[in-house]
């Protein structure tokens, strides 16, 4: 049986959900970012159990077969933007990456997306950019050119004009300014 969970977004969700669904007494074969596979709920335990134990840890259990798709979607784009796992060809743009991976088109996706989620997919991986941005700024180890390259930004301007969009700040103005807070990826 496959558990879908939002707001898995790091490593350390993975090992907080296995967690918690051991100590339910739950039989867990694995987890990703989004998901749980569990043997079938012992007699002991019901799902609203599970669901209260994730509620309790900031996660929350999707049973809903279209809100399951946007969950997916989010992991995708997770992954690909924070993670830089590697999945989205270099010639794919976003869209054509999330047509390919869950087999449905991308203007479905998109309008799933956006009832779901209250903004579009492309405002939200541009939110997810922007925060892997910000952590490659504190961290002060990559130029502004190296993260333009990494994110797939066709320039340094259009990254610096995104990000001036979002955050009304500069790139240069963000690194310099020790107390602008980030935002956490479940938030964006």
């Amino acid at each position: 049986m496959t558990l879908t969970i939002r707001n898995m977004v790091c490593d350390r969700c993975k090992r907080v959900v296995r967690e918690e669904l051991e100590k339910l007494g739950l039989v867990v074969d694995r987890v990703d970012l989004g998901e749980a596979d569990v043997a079938p709920l012992p007699a002991t335990v019901t799902l609203d159990q599970v669901r209260e134990t994730l509620q309790a840890n900031g996660f929350d259990l999707v049973e809903d077969r279209k809100q399951s798709l946007v969950e997916h979607m989010k992991v995708l784009l997770i992954n690909e933007i924070q993670h830089l796992k590697g999945d989205r060809l270099a010639t794919e743009n976003y869209s054509t990456f999330l047509e390919r991976k869950l087999g449905y088109e991308y203007s479905y996706l998109s309008g799933l997306f956006s009832a779901s989620e209250g903004q579009t997919v492309e405002k939200y991986s541009i939110g997810l950019k922007i925060e892997k941005v910000k952590e490659w700024l504190r961290y002060d180890e990559l130029t502004l050119s190296e993260i333009a390259w990494r994110l797939g930004y066709s320039s340094v301007q259009h990254l610096s004009n995104q990000f001036r969009q979002v955050t009304g700040q500069t790139p240069g103005q963000f690194r310099k300014a020790a107390d602008t807070p980030r935002r956490t990826l479940d938030s964006i």
